[in-house]
C-alpha cells in the first residue's frame, strides 16, 4: 500500500532528478543556439519552422550540454519534430511563445503539434504555447468531417526529462502528453482552455514509468490529469484542478491486452468546480489490466460534482460494451483526509465490476458535505473500510 516510506522515496527522487538536470555542471560549457541567429522572425506572423528544426540540430549534435534559446516574441510554427537521439544533454528554453498557425487544419493532421521524439536527458522549460484551438472545437461541435487534431506538446520515449514553467493555452486536444517515457518531472505548469473545450486534458501520462508532477494549476474542458495504461510510479502534489473532469486513472480496459496502473500517489490538491474530483474510470469490456497501490490524501474538494469516485460501467454511446462488464481488477486504494464539498448529494460513488469487485478499499477521515449539509454514498461490488472521521453516510464497513 502507499505509504510515507514511498511518499519519502519520491521527494528523494525529485530531488535526485532536480539536481541532475538542472544543476550546473562543472564538467563543461553550455553551449547557447538562439533560434533568431537561425533566422526565425518573432513577429507572429512568418514562420520558423525550419529555423526552429535547424537550432535543433545544431544543439543536438553538440557534444557538450547545449541550450537553445527562444528570445521575447511570438514565434509562428506548424507540426514541429524534435527527433533524438542527442549526443548530449539538451535545455530548450523559451522565454517568448510558440503560436500554432490560426487555421486549425494546418496542424491538425499531424496528431501533435510540437513533439520530443527519443531523447535523454531533456530539460523545456517556460515560455507560452499558443495552439489557437478554438477553430478546432467549433469544427468538432458542428459535427462536419475534422482532423484528428494536435496535442500541443508530446514527448515521445525521451528519458530524463524536466519539463518546467510553461504555460499552454487552448490546446487542440491534449495540452502536455508524456508517453513511453521514464524519469520524468513536471514543474509549475499551467494548461489553461475553457470548460466547455472537448478532449482537452491538462497532462496525460501513458506507458511511462517514474513520473512527478508537482505545483501546477489546470484549468480544461477534460481531465486536469489523467494517467492511462501501463503506467507506474506517478506521484502528483500541490495540484489546482478546476474547471475539468477532474484526475483520472483511465479509462482503462478498452482492450483485453493491458498492463495496468501500479503506485499512483496524488497528495496536497484542490479541485474547485471540476466534474469530477479523483476518479477510476474503465471501460464495461472484458480486460486483463489493473489498478493497485493508489493513494489519495490531503485533499480539498470546493463544489465538485463527484469527489470521489470509482466508475466501471463507462460505456460512451453504448457502442461495444452493452450487456458486458469490466475486466479491470481495482485493488488497494486509499482515500485519507479528503474535505469539503459536493455539488451533487452523493459525495462518494463505487460503482464496481460484478465480475471483478473493488478489493482493499480504505476511506479515512472523509468530510465531505453537500450544501452544508451531510452528503451521502453509494457502493457496488466493493469490499472496503472505513475508519476516523467520516463526515458522510458510508457504504463500506468500518
Amino acid at each position: 500500500m502507499a505509504s510515507i516510506a514511498s511518499t519519502m522515496f519520491w521527494i528523494i527522487s525529485y530531488s535526485i532528478l532536480f539536481i541532475t538536470l538542472l544543476g550546473p555542471s562543472q564538467a563543461a560549457p553550455s553551449y547557447k543556439y538562439n533560434v533568431i541567429a537561425f533566422g526565425a522572425k518573432p513577429d507572429g506572423k512568418t514562420e520558423c519552422t525550419l529555423q526552429f528544426i535547424k537550432a535543433w540540430e545544431s544543439a543536438c549534435n553538440s557534444l557538450s550540454p547545449a541550450t537553445i534559446y527562444v528570445p521575447k516574441g511570438r514565434y509562428l510554427l506548424k507540426a514541429t519534430n524534435f527527433r533524438g537521439p542527442c549526443k548530449s544533454k539538451v535545455t530548450f528554453l523559451i522565454a517568448g511563445t510558440l503560436v500554432a498557425p490560426h487555421d486549425y487544419r494546418a496542424i491538425g493532421n499531424s496528431g501533435f503539434w510540437i513533439l520530443f521524439n527519443q531523447v535523454d536527458n531533456l530539460v523545456v522549460s517556460g515560455g507560452y504555447l499558443d495552439a489557437k484551438g478554438s477553430g478546432f472545437w467549433d469544427c468538432r461541435r458542428s459535427g462536419k468531417n475534422c482532423p484528428v487534431g494536435a496535442r500541443s506538446m508530446s514527448f515521445n520515449w525521451v528519458n530524463n526529462l524536466v519539463v518546467s514553467g510553461i504555460t499552454s493555452l487552448n490546446s487542440q486536444l491534449s495540452h502536455l502528453v508524456i508517453n513511453t517515457c521514464t524519469n520524468v518531472l513536471v514543474k509549475n505548469v499551467r494548461a489553461i482552455a475553457p470548460a466547455s473545450s472537448p478532449n482537452t486534458d491538462g497532462i496525460h501520462v501513458e506507458r511511462s514509468n517514474g513520473v512527478t508532477i508537482t505545483g501546477s494549476t489546470l484549468q480544461t474542458g477534460d481531465d486536469c490529469i489523467s494517467i492511462a495504461d501501463a503506467s507506474f510510479n506517478i506521484f502528483i502534489s500541490h495540484i489546482k484542478c478546476g474547471p475539468g473532469h477532474g484526475v483520472s486513472i483511465g479509462s482503462l480496459g478498452k482492450e483485453m491486452e493491458e498492463l495496468g496502473v501500479e503506485n499512483v500517489t496524488l497528495t496536497n490538491a484542490i479541485f474547485s468546480g471540476s466534474d469530477n474530483g479523483v476518479r477510476i474510470k474503465s471501460w464495461a469490456r472484458p480486460s486483463k489490466g489493473f489498478v493497485r497501490n493508489v493513494l489519495f490524501q490531503n485533499i480539498i474538494m470546493n463544489n465538485v460534482e463527484n469527489p470521489i469516485i470509482i466508475d466501471q460501467n463507462y460505456c460512451p454511446h453504448n457502442l461495444s460494451c452493452p450487456g458486458q462488464t469490466s475486466g479491470i481488477k481495482i485493488s488497494e486504494v486509499t482515500y485519507q483526509n479528503i474535505q469539503g464539498s459536493s455539488a451533487t448529494p452523493v459525495a462518494v460513488t463505487f460503482d464496481c465490476s460484478p465480475s471483478y469487485p473493488c478489493e482493499g478499499i480504505k476511506l479515512q477521515n472523509i468530510n465531505l458535505t453537500y450544501n452544508n449539509k451531510t452528503a451521502s454514498s453509494m457502493c457496488n461490488n466493493i469490499v472496503g473500510t472505513s475508519n476516523g472521521t467520516i463526515v458522510q453516510e458510508s457504504c463500506l464497513k468500518y
